[in-house]
């Protein structure tokens, strides 16, 4: 009794670092918990008194569960892209949208988007190494790869995070000028803000989703700036601008959730064309990054 007693007490010197971990691997403070219990689980079946250290043998295990557990998400996410659109939607069932917008604010919403798309071995090495330090040579051992080939992975998803733009810096500058604009007017519900960003001839192309269940196109500053207004009112946070296709748009994801995204083209400094996507399956074609 007492062997476990002290061993229980090990464990939860270790638990917060261990729950960080897997919170910033999953994305969602319940499964990260069921990650670090099964953590417990396998310590309290295993020879405890062979492993020589044993925070980073609870870090390399609570890392494989979180692995294993990202694999079976993307296979779920194949298997039927419209419970991916639902769970989007409503958030994961089980999840706490105070934490998840915890953890999208204390790691950056647009990263936490860029995270939910990455293949699980290459966020789990961008994790583990960017945010928690660890080893190539350990990140290896978990994900089955050579510390050479780890480092590659971590090193793709910071591309990704980090984002490369298509257009010129300044342009880059000024489409971001422009959807801030855009951004700042329709938190507000500003409609002269609005308008003062959209060409007047503007062109809105909106998908089945995002529509009234059929694609469908709005044309003309006014007659959008109108329903913008409206739909103003449902914007509870989570949107931002971030690189879509490698150009700024604005990306909407409550509680770190991808759920809209507005792709702009923007000619002579106003807004001539917004493509909006909603279909899960379109949204996960689009390339998404973090802006510079």
């Amino acid at each position: 009794m007492q062997e476990r007693e002290w061993l229980a007490k090990r464990f939860e010197e270790n638990r917060g670092h261990l729950r960080a971990v897997a919170y910033r691997i999953l994305g969602s403070a319940s499964e990260a918990d069921d990650a670090v219990q099964e953590a417990w689980l396998r310590l309290s079946r295993s020879d405890a008194g062979s492993i020589d250290n044993l925070g980073a043998w609870l870090t390399t295990v609570v890392a494989r569960v979180c692995l294993d557990a990202l694999r079976s998400r993307v296979a779920r996410r194949e298997e039927s892209l419209e419970e991916e659109a639902s769970a989007t939607t409503a958030n994961k069932a089980g999840a706490d949208p105070e934490q998840e917008t915890i953890l999208a604010d204390s790691v950056g919403l647009a990263v936490m988007v860029v995270l939910d798309r990455l293949a699980p071995p290459e966020r789990l090495a961008f994790v583990l190494h960017d945010m928690f330090a660890m080893s190539f040579e350990e990140i290896a051992s978990i994900v089955g790869r050579s510390p050479a080939a780890a480092r590659q992975l971590a090193s793709r998803a910071r591309r990704r995070v980090q984002g490369v733009p298509a257009v010129p810096k300044a342009n880059l500058t000024e489409q971001r000028r422009v959807a801030e604009a855009f951004l700042a007017a329709l938190r507000a519900g500003d409609f002269d803000g609005l308008i003062a960003v959209l060409d007047p001839n503007v062109v809105v192309h909106l998908d089945a989703t995002a529509g009234s269940g059929v694609p469908r196109e709005i044309h003309g500053a006014m007659n959008w700036a109108k329903g913008a207004v409206a739909f103003s009112q449902q914007i509870t946070g989570g949107i931002q601008p971030m690189l879509v296709d490698r150009e700024v748009g604005l990306v909407w994801a409550p509680h770190g959730r991808l759920f809209r995204v507005l792709r702009f083209s923007v000619v002579g400094g106003k807004i001539a064309t917004v493509d909006i996507v909603a279909d899960s399956a379109r949204l996960r074609e689009l390339d998404l990054a973090v802006l510079p």
